[in-house]
């Protein structure tokens, strides 16, 4: 028979580890389910040289803050990394992992069947926590399958050593595509291709700001947002030391793809021996399609944080849709308290009594 719980949380990253902090002082019976194997969630995946936009204060889960930096700088991502593994150990939230989740279904009138690859799990709520990492975005650019260089997105980036010496297109104006260019450029031929012209934010900007614009626009202050977009990009120290050599010079996309290189709009061809993309990703949703939540949009609609379709389901961490900043280690942390206190409440109303079976 199948184990029962309150909550079933789906995805073992920082979210997840927010919404246990939260559940772990209700006395509902929850689990995770990881199909990692270790903590940290995306982090495990980030470039060796990524950054934060925030200072230590700025990027730390409830209740234990993140130890600051010792030059006051920016964490690493190998430091988020150990202060993940270090809050597990401190909070033994109850992970399990690896586990893969196959998908999320209906199981009765009062229930969420979550089958998975150790055996299937039945809760009275389900917590989506699986990020975007899995679901990367590339454009479909014409020609692209036609390409016989090195195509690699950002979710899979590490290192610049094997791009040395080679003509590559860094294509994305986010902060992922600032970083990686900032790097690549040392050892390749780089350009940076870009929608539109990039806005650096100023020095002395960082997450802190980002972070309270997303919730001012939440609010609906808009007199409390600085000018800016929500993607400009912060100057971490690799950035700044790359304006500095003046390797920021983007151009506009190519109009399509070769065996060879790229096509530009004047009809120029280039030869290309590798593109980046860092283009961003969308929500991994996929395990949720059984529900029929998903909108064409790609989005499961929400009051926030509660699946409109489905009120059984859950959503955390995913981006501004469904919480300020919530793809944020702060903002996911915030998040969770208001989100984890609904849903205790929701589980608690004479419409959702179900009893669960002792463990």
């Amino acid at each position: 028979m199948a184990e029962q719980f309150d909550v079933v949380i789906v995805g073992g990253g920082q979210a997840a580890l927010a919404a246990s902090y939260f559940l772990r002082r209700t006395g509902l019976r929850y689990v995770i389910l990881d199909n990692g194997t270790q903590a940290g969630g995306a982090w495990v995946h980030g470039w060796d040289s990524l950054h934060l936009f925030s200072p230590a204060s700025y990027s730390s889960l409830p209740g234990w803050p993140m130890p600051d930096m010792p030059d006051g700088g920016y964490p690493t991502r190998d430091e988020v990394l150990d202060y993940l593994h270090r809050y597990e150990a401190r909070y033994a939230p109850p992970i399990r992992r690896p586990v893969m989740v196959e998908c999320v279904e209906r199981a009765n009138g009062k229930l969420l069947t979550v089958r998975t690859s150790a055996g299937d799990l039945l809760g009275r709520a389900v917590i989506g926590a699986t990020g975007t990492w899995s679901a990367p975005f590339v454009p479909d650019v014409a020609g692209r399958d036609l390409f016989g260089g090195t195509q690699i997105h950002s979710a899979h980036y590490q290192i610049p050593a094997p791009f040395a010496g080679r003509r590559v297109l860094v294509v994305g104006g986010g902060n992922s595509g600032a970083q990686i260019l900032a790097e690549v450029s040392l050892l390749a031929n780089a350009t940076w291709v870009t929608l539109q012209d990039p806005v650096f934010l100023p020095d002395d900007v960082d997450g802190r700001v980002l972070f309270e614009r997303a919730t001012a626009r939440v609010l609906g202050n808009a007199g409390a947002m600085p000018t800016g977009g929500f993607g400009d990009i912060v100057m971490v120290p690799p950035v700044r030391a790359a304006r500095e050599r003046g390797v920021f010079h983007a151009v506009r996309p190519f109009v399509r793809m070769t065996a060879t290189g790229v096509v530009w709009p004047g009809g120029q061809e280039e030869a290309i021996d590798a593109i980046i993309w860092c283009t961003g990703f969308r929500p991994a949703l996929s395990a949720f399609a059984p529900l029929d939540v998903i909108e064409p949009d790609g989005l499961i609609h929400v009051n926030g944080q509660q699946a409109v379709r489905e009120p059984r389901l859950w959503l955390l961490g995913y981006g501004f849709w469904c919480g300020p900043a919530s793809a944020t280690l702060l903002g996911a942390g915030r998040v969770a308290r208001s989100m984890v206190r609904q849903l205790t409440d929701w589980l608690a109303s004479p419409t959702q009594d179900v009893r669960l079976p002792k463990p």
